[in-house]
């Protein structure tokens, strides 16, 4: 047997994705000798197998329709002579060469870092040791601090294991070829996404959700617009209904909750009823760390109960978003260097990629009434913009919530077309603690969205002028 070869970097940083690669750029940058050590491939779920993949070929679905739909109805003075044309498998090489060019990114950018890539599947014999093997041997790495940045992997339902034509989000985007029939398991942000991307493409699809109504992490008033896109776009939706199993023809099987069972036809079943975090297959029991439920329990500065071992990203809880992974990646790698940080954002921006976008950072007004605020609720419709109207997308609105007393803001939501773009506007809002008169007085380039910001404060302020 091979004599492993050894490392005993300052830094070790177990999974390559936003989370992790982050962190050991951070860690590389400010000085500290790092080791990363990804099983697969860099850039993790996030890059490789959901938010790049999926939005390209979102972008591409939205591209084919408008063709095919000024072909069927001309609009705006545009039309097409001849149906648009398909070919599924090279919208599938470019969204491939998306994620090729992203992934040949971080290599350069964590080589630039100085940070080591160790290529294999980590096994921890302890707190601070694991063992590689690679394709050119074993490594045993020992550090001084260890960054646990595993991630989460798609939950699968016992009565519809992954295999053959029961897929996860990741084999969906592998397709090669547009499903005639495709049943969607779950009524969340991922389903929706691919299900109305697929959809565009050409596909019959349904959608199945347990729950009374689509995407719940959201409020009914911001998932209405997504609704009716749905039924626009001839998705059939069947609510308050569980997927039981599979036919004999392959169809899948659900139960209303009425008690009737009906029979879905199903090329495809694209299960999505959410993600579980990695904590199996490297030895995280040998660590010593506490858990929280099925996550791994961590404090404001990223540690956990092990000293010296950090944990970010899916597998320390909800919300599992890229975005919060790569900002507890750079706190924990900042912290390890000795900088004062902790992890305490007040706005954490979520985004639902359908056709309308959301986007929420912090509160509703439910939730803010919840927590005992009285609120101000100011809302601009997009039926009002004039960047709308000239993008021929009027659905949807901008709605911001602030406390009544102070007019400090609490949240801001928006849907619409391309609203993912606000945002970032959100954030800074609530990041830098604003109140209604500071978006009040604030000059909005127009026309823009963004203008859908500054009408809605003053809305909630009593004096909005457009609408």
């Amino acid at each position: 047997m091979a004599r492993a070869k050894e490392l005993t970097p300052k830094v070790l940083v177990v999974g390559g994705g936003p989370g992790g690669y982050v962190a050991a750029i951070r860690a590389g940058q400010l000085g500290l000798e790092t080791v990363l050590v990804e099983k697969a491939v860099l850039g993790g779920a996030c890059l490789n197998r959901g938010c790049i993949p999926s939005k390209a070929l979102i972008h591409a679905a939205g591209s084919y329709a408008q063709m095919r739909d000024r072909f069927e109805a001309p609009h705006m003075g545009l039309s097409l002579s001849s149906a648009p044309k398909l070919d599924f498998a090279e919208t599938i090489a470019w969204k491939d060469g998306v994620v090729a060019k992203l992934n040949g990114g971080v290599a350069a950018l964590l080589k630039r870092a100085k940070v080591q890539v160790v290529t294999g599947a980590a096994q921890f014999t302890d707190a601070k040791t694991c063992q590689v093997e690679t394709g050119e041997g074993p490594v045993q790495i020992s550090a001084e601090a260890v960054i646990l940045a595993t991630g989460s992997t798609p939950v699968e339902l016992a009565c519809l294991p992954f295999g053959g034509d029961v897929l996860s989000s990741t084999e969906a985007l592998a397709l090669t070829e547009v499903p005639k029939h495709l049943v969607v398991v779950g009524g969340g942000y991922i389903g929706l996404e691919l299900g109305m991307a697929f959809c565009k493409l050409g596909a019959q699809v349904t959608v199945v959700e347990a729950g009374p109504r689509i995407l719940p992490q959201y409020d009914a008033e911001l998932t209405e617009p997504v609704r009716r896109s749905l039924i626009r776009q001839g998705i059939a939706l069947h609510l308050g209904a569980k997927a039981t199993g599979r036919g004999a023809d392959g169809a899948l099987l659900i139960l209303d909750t009425d008690g009737s069972e009906h029979s879905l036809a199903a090329d495809k079943i694209l299960v999505t009823v959410g993600r579980r975090p990695v904590t199996e297959g490297f030895g995280l029991e040998t660590m010593g760390v506490a858990m929280a439920g099925p996550f791994i329990a961590v404090d404001s500065a990223l540690r956990t109960s092990m000293r010296g071992v950090y944990a970010i990203g899916d597998v320390t809880g909800e919300p599992m978003l890229a975005h919060r992974a790569s900002a507890q990646g750079e706190v924990a790698a900042e912290i390890i260097a000795g900088l004062k940080r902790r992890f305490e954002p007040i706005a954490m921006p979520a985004v639902c990629f359908t056709d309308p976008e959301i986007v929420s950072v912090g509160l509703s007004p439910t939730e803010a009434e919840a927590q005992g605020h009285p609120v101000l609720v100011g809302q601009f419709p997009f039926a009002a913009s004039g960047r709308a109207l000239s993008m021929d997308a009027t659905e949807g609105f901008v709605r911001l919530t602030a406390r009544r007393d102070d007019h400090r803001l609490l949240g801001a939501q928006a849907v619409g077309a391309h609203v993912s773009e606000l945002s970032a506007t959100f954030v800074t809002a609530l990041e830098m603690g604003a109140v209604l008169e500071d978006l009040a007085s604030m000059i909005f380039a127009h026309p823009t969205l963004s203008e859908g910001f500054h009408e809605a404060a003053l809305k909630a302020l009593g004096h909005a002028i457009h609408i």
